[in-house]
């Protein structure tokens, strides 16, 4: 799998619950560009549209060789995922406080792009600070083992 894009600031906002992988369907221009690197995930999010899921406001940058045609470059694109987990996930969102964010976009060994979403709930303020002081001490007793072990 070559990983494209990265989306990590969901792990620092969202408690991340269960991960999926969904194929997602893109037309040859945004292929390319999406081989090239140019798309962003940040303020991205997946909705049900009906019986289906979409993402939205994912970024893909135009192709600058992509001929005469022209889509937007935040317009909504389907996720493809088997009905049983789609039913799973229309399910679990209508928990309080549950929600769909994309992870990261890549290819897989077939070549097709594919997209990982998770259902994530949201942290607190207080949760982030948490994290983070967690963070620092497994650094700082890290940092003490590696200075303070000795080697024969």
């Amino acid at each position: 799998m070559t990983s494209l894009i990265l989306n990590r600031k969901a792990f620092h906002e969202y408690d991340i619950l269960e991960r999926y992988t969904a194929g997602i369907v893109l037309t040859g221009p945004e292929v390319k560009s999406l081989r090239a690197g140019t798309a962003n995930l940040q303020d991205a999010f997946c909705a049900f549209k009906g019986s289906e899921l979409f993402i939205y406001n994912l970024y893909i940058a135009p192709y600058e060789k992509r001929g005469y045609v022209n889509t937007d470059a935040r317009h909504p694109r389907k996720l493809l995922l088997q009905k049983a987990e789609l039913n799973r996930l229309r399910g679990r969102l209508t928990e309080k406080g549950l929600t769909l964010i994309p992870l990261k976009l890549f290819f897989s060994e077939r070549g097709y792009a594919k997209l990982e979403i998770a259902l994530a709930r949201g942290k607190k303020l207080y949760d982030r600070r948490r994290t983070i002081q967690e963070r620092e001490a497994r650094r700082e007793t890290e940092r003490y083992i590696k200075r303070h072990t000795f080697t024969d």
